[in-house]
């Protein structure tokens, strides 16, 4: 279950990512899942992932998709990008920074970069993975939502049948713009004060390129 935190007894979240994607299975084992690939999207949806691969007796893949940052707020993200295909802006938020597209093509061009890097150390699930399959396209959680939403177009283009966008944690706006997105969103927790998904865990430790060669060796399939 999640856990209750003792320093404010209204917040709810997880030990670390590991106990965040055992909850998540639980959420999901009883879904009418045939023959799923589970997908965590990298880096820190990987060690989730990885629980709910190991309880559905799935494959796991990594999916990448890179966070555009506002400029000086990193972490605020105002698109996503992945490492083929258009950048994905959220409109809105690029005017609330006074901002357009054209003005953050370097910044594209990074996260773009960035993406063919780890798809390329970490492989990309690919059409012939996907295609006619159910995606379960796993994350540590939603803020914006825009790299989970980049995502999932990805993974549709490529063919899935169904895509199940799955996460321990989210803003309830995220979750909500997601369900015009996804076949279905699952979200275990969707709090009425989301300030960061890392409040919600915690250990929220970077997860770094070890970790991810380790689970991929340990549930990795064709």
């Amino acid at each position: 279950m999640p856990r209750r935190n003792a320093s404010e007894s209204t917040t709810v979240g997880y030990d670390d990512r590991a106990h965040a994607g055992r909850v998540l299975a639980g959420h999901l084992t009883a879904a009418a899942l045939t023959d799923p690939v589970v997908l965590g999207l990298a880096r820190g949806g990987v060690p989730v992932a990885a629980e709910v691969a190991r309880a559905l007796h799935a494959p796991l893949r990594v999916c990448v998709a890179r966070k555009i940052g506002a400029p000086g707020q990193p972490e605020l993200a105002v698109g996503a990008v992945t490492a083929e295909g258009p950048a994905d802006f959220d409109e809105r938020m690029l005017r609330s920074f006074g901002l357009d597209t054209a003005g953050m093509q370097q910044a594209t061009d990074r996260e773009r970069a960035e993406a063919r890097r780890r798809e390329q150390r970490f492989g990309s699930p690919g059409a012939e993975a996907l295609r006619g399959r159910e995606a379960v396209l796993v994350d540590d959680g939603l803020a914006t939502g825009a790299t989970a939403r980049a995502a999932v177009r990805m993974v549709r283009a490529a063919g899935a049948a169904r895509v199940v966008l799955a996460v321990p944690v989210g803003a309830r706006d995220a979750v909500a713009a997601l369900r015009g997105e996804a076949d279905e969103v699952v979200c275990v927790l969707q709090p009425v004060s989301f300030a960061a998904v890392g409040q919600w865990y915690r250990d929220f430790a970077a997860t770094d390129d070890a970790e991810i060669d380790r689970l991929l060796a340990e549930l990795g399939a064709a």
